[in-house]
């Protein structure tokens, strides 16, 4: 049932983040700490992540801006790998705790991000690419910050949903590498991570239909709702 249970929710997590750029760990990574605890669940849904922004960046190849990508890459990839260490070493319940916070959080600041809208140079995305891969290594997802990152720098849609896919992808395989060298990521958590991962890319697939037609408002109000359930959920695992 844990499996089933996960699938369904990677599969409407796939297609929310394909639809709106982000989303995916914010909705499964509650659902994998109830199911396998919160220490399996960043290297199982680093993993998946892997897999979900590879089909992103297939569904949207041709509109990746490859120099943001590039950028973003150069100081998320070290950053990312310096957070993963780190995570490692944090009690589970400080895991849980952190999570369910910089969830919470992330609403106010969302919003506060795309109010002033700031346009972003690509010095900006290095600076960018650094704090937010070191907090993803913590954290599992940091999405709700690279979406104003991205959106700042001028990529819409498509090209946002992309690059965005891009630039993750490779943040992710840093932690996948380190958590790998580290021995945080048996043969049972790969198994785990890529049947999760394997619904996030169906849901990155059936997203493309609907990509186009979401407005500004319910985009924001839907991302603030995942934000808000995960985060309260995570608090709770913390507490029990």
């Amino acid at each position: 049932m844990a499996y089933v249970l996960v699938l369904a929710v990677g599969l409407a997590a796939g297609t929310i983040s394909g639809i709106i750029g982000t989303g995916a760990s914010i909705m499964l990574v509650p659902v994998l700490v109830l199911a396998f605890g919160p220490k399996q669940a960043v290297p199982i849904m680093a993993i998946a992540a892997v897999m979900g922004n590879i089909a992103k960046m297939a569904v949207w190849w041709r509109e990746i801006d490859w120099r943001a990508c590039l950028v973003y890459s150069v100081t998320g990839i070290p950053a990312a790998a310096l957070g993963a260490r780190t995570l490692l070493a944090l009690p589970s319940r400080t895991v849980d705790l952190a999570l369910g916070v910089f969830f919470l959080a992330m609403i106010p600041l969302g919003r506060w991000l795309s109010a002033h809208q700031l346009r972003l140079k690509l010095w900006h995305l290095a600076i960018a690419g650094a704090v937010i891969g070191f907090l993803t290594g913590v954290v599992a997802s940091t999405g709700p910050l690279s979406v104003p990152a991205f959106t700042a720098y001028g990529l819409v849609k498509g090209g946002f949903i992309a690059t965005e896919a891009a630039s993750s992808l490779t943040v992710y395989i840093s932690k996948v590498v380190t958590f790998r060298g580290l021995g945080a990521l048996p043969a049972d958590a790969i198994v785990k991570g890529l049947i999760t991962g394997s619904s996030l890319m169906i849901g990155a697939f059936v997203a493309k239909r609907i990509v186009l037609r979401l407005s500004p408002a319910f985009y924001r109000l839907l991302l603030d709702a995942l934000l808000l359930c995960s985060g309260l959920t995570l608090l709770w695992a913390a507490s029990r």
